[in-house]
C-alpha cells in the first residue's frame, strides 16, 4: 500500500498533528504553495471574471430547470420553503469556505482543510467522497445530454453522444485551466441569461401577459393551495398521505430536492486554488453566491408557483418526461398560458446546462484527487501536472467514469435521474458537513491560540453562529433523506441510494485512521500560519 500512497516532501502539514511545523518550514511551504510554477503544482490561471461568473451561474444544472417540476407538485409553499431553507444552508457553507480560503488560501480543496483542522482521516474521507460524487454524476449529465439530443435525432443512440461530448470535455480539461475557465465563463453566462429569461417569462405570465391574458398573481397559492398532500407511486400503486403529516412530508421532500439543486455551488471553492490573489477575489466570488441564491433559485421557484398550479395536468404529464425540455416546469408555465413551441428552445438551451455540468464534474473530480495525491492520500502519480499545470493523470482517472453512462443509456431516464438525485444528494451534503466542521474547528484553534477573528481578511455576519444551524439542518436532511424508501412499504433500491454514502464515508475515515494511525488535530497545535501572506 505504501507504494501507492507515498509521502513526498510538500505533503500537507496536517498529517503532522503532534506538533506545529517550525516557522522556517511553514514559510517555505507557504512559498511553495504560492508558487504557480512549482513542479507538480496547479497554476493560478483562473481569471477573476471567470471565477465571478462561475460563482453566479457555474453550477446551475438540471436540478433547477428540471427537478423543480417534481417539487412543484407538492405545492408552491413547500417549494419556496424548501429552497429558502437550503439556500440559507448553502450560503453559510460558502461564506465559511470563503473565510477559510481568504485567511489561509491553499490549493487542496475541502479535504485539505479537513486534514489540517480536524483529522487527516476526515480529509481522506472527504476528498474521496467528493471525488465519487462527481464521477457518479458525470455519466448522468452526459446521458442527459444524449437524451436531449434524441428529441431531434431519435435514430442516434445515446451512447454516441456520450462519446462525442465526453471527448470534447476531456480535451477542455486537458489544456490550460484558462481554457476551462473561459469555456465555463461563456456557458455560465448563457445559463444565467436563460434563467433570467425563464423567470421573466413566468413573471409576465403571472401578471397576465401571456396569450390567455389571465392574471394569476398568487391565486394558485389559494386555489388549489400553497401545500399539497404527499403522494407517491410504487409499482403502479399510488399512496396519498393527507393532513398535517402529508404537508410536512411535502416540505421535507422539497428540502431534499433543493439540496440536490444547490449541489455544485461549492465549485467556486475548488477554483480558489487556481485563482490569483485569493484574498481579494475569494470574498468577491463568495458574495456573488448570495445573488445567485436569491435571484436564480428563490425568485425562480416563487414565479413558478405563481404561474403553474400544483395540480395542473400539464405539470403531472411533464414530470413523466424524464430529462427532455418538456419536463421543465418553465415549459409547463408557457403551455398553461397558451405559449406554444417553447419546448424546442428550452430543450436546446438545456444542452448548455448538461454540457457545462459534465465539464465541471471532470474539473472538480480531477482537482480533488490531485489534492489527495498532494496529501499522500491517493496514488502518488495523481499529483503530477504537466507544464501548463494540468493534473493529467487525475483528469484521465476522472474521465474513465464516463463509461458508466453506457449502463444508463438503455434504462428509463426518469428512474435513473431519481436514483442519481438520491445518491449524489447524500454525497454532496456530507461534503457540506465537512466544510462546516472544518470551519468550526479552525475557529476553536484561533481561540485556543489567541488569534482574534478580526485579523481575517474576510468575515461574514452570519458566522460563526450560522455554521451551527447549517450543520444541524444538513445533518437532518442526510438522516431523513431516505424517508420515501419506507412509504408505502420498504424499498431496497431507494434505501441504498439514499444512505449508502454514509457508511462509505465512515468506513473511509476508520480505514485511514487504522492504516495511518492519525490523530485529531488539537486546537492548541493547529497550523494557522501556512498559507498566510502576512500577520495583521
Amino acid at each position: 500500500m505504501a507504494r501507492f500512497f507515498s509521502r513526498k516532501r510538500g505533503d500537507d502539514e496536517a498529517e503532522k498533528t503532534a506538533t506545529t511545523p517550525p516557522q522556517e518550514v511553514r514559510q517555505e511551504e507557504a512559498r511553495v504553495d504560492e508558487d504557480a510554477g512549482a513542479e507538480d503544482d496547479l497554476h493560478r490561471g483562473m481569471k477573476p471574471r471567470q471565477l465571478n461568473m462561475m460563482a453566479i451561474a457555474g453550477a446551475i444544472g438540471t436540478g433547477l430547470v428540471l427537478g423543480t417540476g417534481t417539487s412543484l407538485k407538492l405545492g408552491p409553499g413547500s417549494l419556496l420553503i424548501g429552497y429558502a431553507i437550503m439556500g440559507f444552508v448553502v450560503y453559510v457553507v460558502m461564506v465559511a469556505l470563503g473565510e477559510m480560503g481568504a485567511f489561509l488560501p491553499h490549493k487542496k480543496s475541502f479535504s485539505g482543510y479537513a486534514s489540517r483542522f480536524v483529522d487527516p482521516a476526515m480529509g481522506f474521507a472527504t476528498g474521496w467522497n467528493y471525488f465519487f460524487k462527481y464521477v457518479i454524476v458525470l455519466p448522468n449529465n452526459l446521458t442527459a445530454t444524449g437524451i436531449l439530443l434524441q428529441k431531434w435525432r431519435p435514430d442516434i443512440n445515446v451512447s454516441v453522444w456520450i462519446v462525442v461530448f465526453g471527448v470534447c470535455i476531456i480535451a477542455l480539461n486537458m489544456i490550460h485551466v484558462s481554457f476551462f475557465g473561459e469555456a465555463e465563463f461563456w456557458m455560465s453566462l448563457i445559463k444565467a441569461l436563460v434563467i433570467v429569461m425563464l423567470i421573466l417569462l413566468c413573471f409576465i405570465i403571472a401578471l397576465g401577459g401571456g396569450p390567455n391574458h389571465v392574471r394569476t398573481g398568487f391565486w394558485f397559492w389559494k386555489d388549489p393551495g400553497a401545500f399539497a398532500q404527499y403522494t407517491t407511486s410504487v409499482g403502479g400503486v399510488t399512496t396519498v398521505i393527507g393532513g398535517e403529516t402529508g404537508r410536512f412530508l411535502g416540505v421535507w421532500a422539497c428540502l431534499v430536492q433543493a439540496t440536490f439543486a444547490y449541489l455544485g455551488t461549492e465549485l467556486v471553492g475548488v477554483a480558489f486554488g487556481e485563482t490569483p490573489n485569493p484574498r481579494k477575489n475569494v470574498p468577491r466570488a463568495v458574495n456573488q453566491t448570495l445573488l445567485r441564491i436569491v435571484f436564480f433559485y428563490i425568485a425562480g421557484v416563487l414565479v413558478l408557483g405563481m404561474a403553474v398550479p400544483y395540480n395542473s395536468k400539464e405539470l403531472l404529464d411533464a414530470t413523466s418526461k424524464g430529462t427532455s425540455g418538456l419536463a421543465s416546469p418553465f415549459v409547463v408555465a408557457a403551455q398553461v398560458a397558451g405559449v406554444s413551441h417553447l419546448d424546442d428552445a428550452v430543450n436546446g438551451l438545456l444542452l448548455i446546462f448538461t454540457i457545462s455540468a459534465a465539464n465541471s464534474d471532470v474539473y472538480l473530480a480531477s482537482r480533488t484527487v490531485w489534492a489527495l495525491g498532494k496529501d499522500g492520500q491517493s496514488p502518488h502519480i495523481m499529483q503530477r501536472t504537466n507544464r501548463n499545470g494540468v493534473p493529467v493523470p487525475a483528469v484521465a482517472l476522472s474521465s474513465l467514469f464516463i463509461a458508466l453512462g453506457f449502463m444508463n443509456a438503455t434504462k428509463s431516464s426518469a428512474t435513473v435521474f431519481g436514483y442519481f438525485v438520491s445518491l449524489v444528494t447524500v454525497f454532496g451534503a456530507l461534503n457540506w458537513i465537512a466544510v462546516l466542521v472544518s470551519y468550526l474547528a479552525m475557529m476553536r484553534g484561533m481561540k485556543a491560540q489567541g488569534i482574534p477573528r478580526e485579523v481575517m481578511p474576510y468575515r461574514n455576519i452570519l458566522l460563526p453562529w450560522g455554521a451551527y444551524i447549517a450543520l444541524a439542518v444538513t445533518a437532518l436532511v442526510i438522516i431523513f433523506s431516505g424517508y420515501s424508501a419506507f412509504i408505502p412499504h420498504f424499498q431496497v433500491d431507494k434505501f441504498l441510494t439514499a444512505y449508502i454514502g454514509i457508511p462509505v464515508y465512515i468506513i473511509n475515515v476508520l480505514w485511514w485512521k487504522f492504516v495511518k494511525k492519525t490523530k485529531r488535530v488539537k486546537a492548541s497545535e493547529m497550523d494557522l500560519v501556512t498559507g498566510r501572506r502576512e500577520w495583521d
